[in-house]
């Protein structure tokens, strides 16, 4: 497990990028290319937008505000540097726009809100029970943040479930945690 304890001095800092530099189906790129294009000092993957529904609002640009017809969580982070963890179907992609949200990813599910462990394995489905590469975002609070790699698949790491990413981000100590993209494009 990779572990990247950032803490900015502007929320502007926390950027996101598409690949090929576009917002568009089928489009791959490698992180560490997309990273570098951007001069970015550290890059993970991200939602996996284009294959999953889901609001997408990125760098503050609106690009999509249909949801996924509010079966999942999304993570929300703010201008001024918080971020939340939110059913879509508690609000409209244009109201987080309207709100100041400038990155909206929808993946998930969320991890923790408010401190609290939001995960129920009870109610985990599919990929999110067996052990895989996964990457998940932490927030403390001000413009803290923790980014989390889990290794899988291999001879020296068969990775981590969605409840195990939970209470590692738990022991952590976030306020807010959020699951992303794993797989094959956790890195």
């Amino acid at each position: 497990v990779y572990v990247a304890d950032i803490l900015l001095d502007d929320p502007a800092h926390l950027r996101t990028a598409f690949a090929k530099n576009t917002f568009g189906k089928n489009l791959l790129e490698p992180t560490s290319a997309i990273g570098e294009a951007h001069g970015a000092i550290l890059a993970i993957n991200g939602d996996y937008y284009s294959v999953r529904d889901g609001y997408v609002i990125r760098n503050g640009v609106l690009y999509r505000d249909s949801g996924s017809g509010g079966r999942q969580e999304c993570a929300v982070f703010y201008a001024d540097g918080t971020m939340t963890v939110m059913k879509e179907e508690d609000t409209s992609a244009q109201k987080l726009y309207e709100d100041g949200a400038v990155q909206v990813l929808s993946f998930g599910p969320g991890l923790i809100l408010d401190g609290e462990i939001l995960y129920d394995r009870i109610k985990g489905v599919g990929k999110e029970l067996p052990r895989h590469p996964r990457t998940a975002i932490g927030y403390y609070g001000g413009c803290h943040y923790v980014m989390v790699v889990a290794d899988g698949r291999t001879e020296t790491s068969q990775g981590l479930t969605v409840e195990q990413v939970t209470d590692f981000m738990h022991r952590l100590g976030v306020r807010t945690a959020y699951n992303l993209d794993g797989g094959g494009s956790a890195v």
